[in-house]
């Protein structure tokens, strides 16, 4: 994150995220917040006192914005009062909304196959592929670069992905040949002084830069759309659809959470709430009470007779 042009105040908080190895996309975050929070005093964050953050929350609740964009606002303002300001007393002032607990939206396997079969293009086919096949974020799709293709040990391996976290995720045969196909294809217009290993799978308009998950999204509702899923799906359905798939199929949940790259198991066990196969198969106590009752039966055979 560039520090030009900025406050002193602003310039020192990037400092300290930067010395944290906080992430771009956190950074961002962060500094809209505190913008937002400077906005709303109509003066500088470090004047402000308990009350100002008070009614900043107060504020945000009344503006209807959801939990999990208040939670956000609010992370980013305790970063500047607790680690930049060092005003512990005001950052012990700001508290998180617990956010409701909601299922993760899942297709179906024939869903998934009509997503497939109607991709506008190799492209988008090969792309939603990865996100499904593999359960890989928006994010880890436009980022994959040659190098990350291990056809020798079928792997694709995931570099600083959310977290930081590195891990390695199944290649398909069907998803190799996809690859295979798309690279015979793929625009090669900014390729010039970058080593082979170092390109972009999927490049973007920019010189040097990947394709944006926005466009990613942009085909993922075409898809869906253009296949008749009537569902309010996003991009990310498709990497809860392959944990849930994979559960349905009685793949071990220890696999799904390396797969998925979860540090919790309890990530990963929410699956189980959506595994409709799973599900539909358990025997509902109430159909137990129309059967005869064996036991009873063989009890009263053993009995003596009278």
């Amino acid at each position: 994150m560039t520090t030009d042009t900025v406050s002193p105040l602003r310039q020192r908080m990037i400092e300290d995220m930067n010395a944290r190895k906080l992430g771009a996309h956190t950074q961002r975050g962060h500094v809209y917040s505190c913008k937002r929070f400077a906005a709303f005093l109509k003066r500088s964050p470090d004047t402000a006192a308990s009350e100002d953050i008070r009614r900043f929350q107060l504020h945000l609740a009344e503006t209807g914005m959801s939990i999990c964009n208040r939670n956000r606002i609010m992370t980013g303002v305790r970063f500047l009062f607790r680690v930049t300001l060092r005003r512990l007393d005001l950052a012990a002032e700001i508290y998180h909304v617990r956010e409701p607990e909601k299922l993760p939206l899942v297709m179906s396997p024939d869903e998934m196959r009509r997503l497939l079969a109607v991709a506008s293009s190799l492209k988008a086919r090969i792309m939603l592929s990865l996100a499904y096949g593999c359960g890989l974020r928006a994010g880890e799709v436009v980022r994959l670069k040659v190098k990350h293709i291990d056809t020798a040990q079928r792997i694709i391996r995931v570099e600083q992905a959310k977290g930081r976290k590195d891990r390695q995720v199944m290649l398909s045969a069907e998803t190799l040949d996809l690859l295979r196909q798309w690279w015979k294809v793929r625009p090669s217009r900014y390729d010039a002084g970058t080593p082979l290993e170092e390109r972009w799978l999927f490049p973007g308009h920019r010189p040097g830069q990947p394709m944006s998950t926005r466009h990613l999204n942009r085909l993922f509702h075409r898809a869906a759309q253009a296949a008749g899923i009537k569902k309010r799906v996003t991009l990310h359905a498709l990497r809860h659809s392959f944990a849930t798939h994979l559960l349905e199929r009685g793949t071990h949940i220890r696999i799904i959470q390396a797969l998925l790259g979860h540090s919790k198991l309890e990530t990963t066990a929410r699956y189980a709430h959506v595994a409709t196969c799973m599900i539909a198969a358990v025997e509902s106590p109430l159909d137990l009470l129309s059967r005869p009752d064996k036991k009873a039966q063989k009890r009263r055979k053993d009995l003596p007779p009278a």
